[in-house]
C-alpha cells in the first residue's frame, strides 16, 4: 500500500514540476510576444501599437498570475535596457519618461484583472469587464504618470491636453484590440488548456 502511495506521490510531483515548466514556458512566450506586438505599429491618423492587444491576450490565455507575471517579465526586459518597447526602444530612461506610467500601468492592469478573476471566476462577461477596468487602470495611471514628468521637464499641462495627446486617440483602437484578445484567447485557450492546468 505504502509503495503504491509513493509511486502516486513521485507522479504528483512529476506533474507538479512539469507544469511549472510550462507555465515559465508561456510566460516567456507572451513576454516576447508583447515585444514583438510593441514593435508592429499600425500607420493610421495616430499611429497605435498591438501592445494592448498583447496584454489583454495574455491574461485571457494564461488566466490572471500567470498573465501578470508576464507583463512583469515583459516591463522587467525594458527595464534593463532590452528594446521589447514600441519603436525598439528600452532601458530605465523609457519607464521614467513621459509615457512610462503607461508600461508600469500594465501591471496594475494585470493585478486588477487577475483580481476579479479570482473573485468572478472566467466568465465572458468577467474578462470583457475586467479588460476595461483594466484600460481604465493604466490610463489613469499613465496619465498621472505623464503630468508629473511633463511638469518636472517641461512646464505646466492640462488635464484635457494630456486626454487628448495620450488618450482620447487610442480609446476606439484599444477597445478593438480588448474586443479581439477576448476573442482569440478564449478560443486558444481551450486546446491549451490540458497543458497548462488550472490556475
Amino acid at each position: 500500500m505504502s509503495t503504491k502511495m509513493e509511486a502516486q506521490e513521485r507522479t504528483a510531483a512529476r506533474a507538479r514540476g512539469k507544469g511549472k515548466t510550462y507555465d515559465m514556458a508561456y510566460i516567456a512566450v507572451f513576454a516576447v510576444l508583447m515585444a514583438v506586438c510593441s514593435w508592429i505599429s499600425i500607420p493610421t491618423a495616430i499611429p497605435f501599437t498591438l501592445q494592448t492587444f498583447a496584454v489583454f491576450l495574455a491574461v485571457s490565455v494564461l488566466g490572471g498570475k500567470r498573465g501578470t507575471m508576464a507583463v512583469l517579465v515583459f516591463v522587467l526586459l525594458g527595464a534593463v535596457g532590452l528594446p521589447v518597447f514600441a519603436g525598439f526602444s528600452g532601458g530605465l530612461h523609457v519607464i521614467m519618461g513621459n509615457t512610462g506610467g503607461y508600461i508600469i500601468g500594465f501591471i496594475f492592469a494585470g493585478l486588477l484583472m487577475w483580481l476579479m478573476e479570482r473573485l468572478f471566476g472566467r466568465k465572458i462577461w468577467v474578462q470583457a469587464v475586467s479588460m476595461l477596468l483594466g484600460m481604465v487602470t493604466y490610463y489613469v495611471f499613465g496619465t498621472i504618470w505623464f503630468m508629473f514628468v511633463y511638469m518636472r521637464t517641461t512646464g505646466p499641462v492640462g488635464l484635457t491636453a494630456v486626454l487628448g495627446w495620450c488618450v482620447i486617440p487610442f480609446l476606439i483602437p484599444d477597445l478593438v484590440k480588448a474586443a479581439l484578445a477576448l476573442f482569440m484567447g478564449n478560443t486558444l485557450r481551450g486546446p491549451l488548456s490540458n497543458i497548462m492546468g488550472e490556475n
